[in-house]
């Protein structure tokens, strides 16, 4: 993973280090950093599951009776001490759903002032707001539901910012030919954080107590901050530990993409199709992505039905497999384009294909596989493995078509994206009002047609050049 990256000066090539490098200590410190990210915001879908009384529901949340049941018994007893809630299928939608009403609000905001402010306090003092909320989760769900909708909405709320602030990071920090692997590695840690705070989650709401969840995940959130704030700076020039040869060789990469100007070119930018085929791709993907997110869990207790403990582990599984393929992609579309020769645009879309097509194909057979438990769980992980492609297809194309507005595009691009996390759970959830195979399927067709959509559209309109409104309309780089 960690090659020597070369400059060629006047002299001849020079040999930057990766290993222990600034740029790819940045990288490492975003990956914890998305892991907790994603930590905060899943582990309400498991604990969820616990902290609703199974019986009080009724007709609206009802366990399906086609499959039978697939737990083991345990010897050690489940804890019973956490407290219930009358809650039924629909308010659960509503809480699953909210946290995405504080995301989108702050999408683009995020991406405007990490160009003006810098990047760094801003996605710190994010993920530090929302450990702080996760936190009083516990206290919100024992003052009433309406307390912790308006907890996940501000928890949203701080996680709005992170990933534009970190695309606008990364378009001072990432030479062009090394943002697929830095971005991967970055980004690849919020799918690990699903991957550890399932299991997690369900091993601690089934032998302790589920507030303990919201306390953990918290306090460790609080501790990454320090580290944040310790060691990152904003850009190679401020940064006080890195090499000159680093800093120069990052400077000398970038200095004919970004823009010196002020001013946001607002009318060129949201008029780019280029920009508009990422919104599409992003909006489709996210419909699958957030809907298994937060309903996977749900999925495997009333259709499959696994306990609490299993479901954890086998809803984490699909996670694994995206985490890997995002880390491989990320090698893989740099060294296509930096040794190949291949360019931007064909690796891009190439990839956005497989990301999006691959999933949608899974998806659906999952739903066709009655109550076979391996194949279901093989299905729902191939299908989400697949996912992780995206990452190096449109997931950094931001980077690729506008460096300098990197954040912003990333903003507008992710506030559309948001829009399946508020909308996608609650249709879901009342599409599965007695957790029928039928109506699982329906939800699985709907997911699947909208990522084959934006598949689609990515691969007629996107695009891997920088555009000449991003670069004071001087010219077009090509990458």
């Amino acid at each position: 993973m960690f090659l020597k990256a070369t400059e060629v000066r006047a002299e001849g090539t020079v040999q930057v280090p990766t290993c222990c490098s600034a740029r790819y200590n940045l990288a490492l410190l975003a990956f914890f950093g998305f892991f907790l990210l994603y930590a905060l915001r899943v582990n309400l879908s498991v604990a969820l599951v616990d902290m609703v009384e199974p019986n009080t529901s009724l007709a609206k949340n009802t366990t399906s009776k086609v499959c039978p049941e697939h737990s083991s018994a345990l010897n050690i007893p489940r804890n019973t001490t956490g407290k219930k809630y009358s809650w039924d299928a629909d308010t659960q939608g509503w809480i699953l759903g909210s946290f995405f009403y504080g995301y989108i609000i702050t999408q683009i905001p995020g991406g405007y002032f990490a160009r003006k402010i810098g990047a760094k306090l801003l996605l710190g003092f994010g993920i530090l707001g929302t450990a702080v909320f996760t936190l009083f989760t516990p206290l919100a769900a024992d003052l009433g539901v309406g307390y912790l909708i308006a907890v996940r909405v501000l928890e949203g709320l701080g996680e709005g910012v992170t990933f534009p602030a970190m695309h606008a990071m990364w378009s001072s920090w990432a030479p062009p030919l090394e943002r697929s692997k830095l971005l991967s590695i970055s980004y690849a840690g919020a799918q690990l954080g699903t991957v550890v705070s399932l299991p997690l989650s369900g091993l601690i709401c089934y032998y302790v107590n589920w507030i303990y969840v919201f306390y953990m995940f918290g306090a460790l959130g609080v501790f990454w901050f320090l580290f944040w704030i310790w060691l990152v700076s904003d850009t190679p020039e401020t940064h006080r530990r890195i090499s000159p040869i680093e800093r120069e060789y990052i400077l000398s990469s970038l200095k004919d993409q970004l823009s010196t100007q002020k001013s946001v070119p607002w009318e060129p930018m949201l008029k780019s199709i280029p920009l508009w085929a990422i919104v599409v791709a992003h909006f489709s993907y996210n419909w699958t992505f957030y809907t298994l997110l937060t309903l996977l869990p749900t999925y495997m207790k009333e259709i499959l039905r696994f306990d609490a403990q299993e479901n954890g582990f086998l809803s984490a599984l699909p996670y694994f497999g995206c985490w890997l393929c995002i880390i491989m992609s990320g090698q893989i579309a740099d060294y296509l384009r930096d040794k190949q020769n291949l360019s931007t645009v064909c690796v891009r879309k190439t990839f956005t294909l497989i990301g999006m097509i691959g999933p949608a194909v899974f998806l659906v057979a999952a739903g066709f596989i009655g109550c076979d438990y391996t194949l279901a769980v093989a299905f729902l992980t191939i299908s989400t493995t697949l996912g992780g492609f995206c990452t190096s297809g449109f997931g950094i194309n931001h980077l690729d078509i506008a460096p300098s507005y990197a954040g912003i595009l990333l903003g507008i691009t992710n506030s559309f994206a948001t829009i399946p996390g508020m909308v996608g759970p609650v249709i879901a959830k009342s599409l599965t009002h007695h957790n029928t195979v039928g109506e699982w399927q329906t939800v699985f067709y709907i997911a699947a047609s909208i990522n084959l959509f934006g598949a689609i559209f990515f691969a007629l309109f996107g695009s891997g050049d920088v555009q000449d409104w991003a670069v004071n309309g001087r010219h077009l780089h090509r990458n």
